[in-house]
C-alpha cells in the first residue's frame, strides 16, 4: 500500500463510525469485472438512517469507495517491427 491509503477498517470507521450499540456489518463480498476486482459491501447507520457502502480494493492494495480504473490497452512494439 502506498503512504496515502487507508485500511478497510479505517475507512469503515471514517464513513460509518460503528459503535457497540450500532455496529457495521458485512452484507456482501465478492469479485467483479474481467480482472476480478474485490469488493466488500458494509451496512451501518448514520444519523439513525441505514447506510450501505461498497468498498473496492485497488491494485496497490488500497481500499476506496470508487472502483479502480480498468487497465488501458497498451500498444506493443511488435506491431511496428518490419
Amino acid at each position: 500500500m502506498n503512504g496515502n491509503s487507508m485500511s478497510l477498517r479505517a475507512l469503515v470507521d471514517k464513513w460509518l463510525a460503528p459503535t457497540r450499540s450500532i455496529p457495521a456489518h458485512v452484507t456482501q463480498t465478492g469479485r467483479f469485472g474481467s480482472n476480478g476486482v474485490r469488493y466488500v459491501c458494509l451496512e451501518g447507520q448514520v444519523s439513525a438512517r441505514p447506510l450501505s457502502i461498497v468498498f473496492f480494493r485497488h491494485g496497490s492494495g488500497a481500499w476506496d469507495v470508487f472502483p479502480p480504473l480498468p487497465p488501458l490497452a497498451a500498444m506493443g512494439t511488435r506491431l511496428f517491427a518490419a
